[in-house]
């Protein structure tokens, strides 16, 4: 697998996993899309670059804040539908957003126009309730919100 078929994050948990932080994908393609657009906060593995490291740099660089100390749970690896393989920590932290400045990306936007314009990774983030976050979260990530209710519950 190369390196850009890896992803890492991190899923910040709080009240006793009833809650976890999410991220809203940033862009054009998911800008009228909120069920199914949001993310655990995660992103590529850089070539040779450890999955757990990874999880700690994408998240600063997508939520613009630091990781918060405390234990981190594997709750392992899932095959996302493009075919990338997602690894993802938890983690329980009450972790406030208010200094949340988030990574930009830039796209050639509109498509064919020459034009690069700069989007954030993520354009909000939020705390959701494990029963929101199912609906909220891509398809390819759930599965993962299921292990985090084995690994606290």
């Amino acid at each position: 697998m190369t390196a850009g078929r890896r992803s890492a994050g991190l899923l910040l948990h709080r009240a006793g996993g009833t809650e976890v932080l999410l991220g809203h994908m940033g862009g054009p393609f998911w800008a009228r899309r909120d069920d199914g657009g949001w993310s655990i906060p995660k992103g590529e593995c850089e070539p040779d670059e450890p999955p757990l490291q990874a999880a700690y740099r994408e998240f600063v660089e997508e939520l613009g804040l630091p990781v918060p100390v405390g234990e981190l749970v594997d709750l392992g690896e899932l095959r996302q539908s493009s075919g990338k393989i997602v690894a993802v920590w938890a983690l329980a932290a009450d972790l406030d957003l208010a200094g949340f400045e988030p990574g930009t990306f830039e796209l050639e936007w509109p498509r064919g126009s020459g034009r690069l314009q700069a989007f954030p990774e993520i354009d909000r983030a939020a705390w959701l309730d494990v029963a929101t976050a199912r609906r909220k979260l891509v398809a390819g990530q759930v599965a993962f919100l299921d292990r985090l209710a084995a690994a606290v519950g």
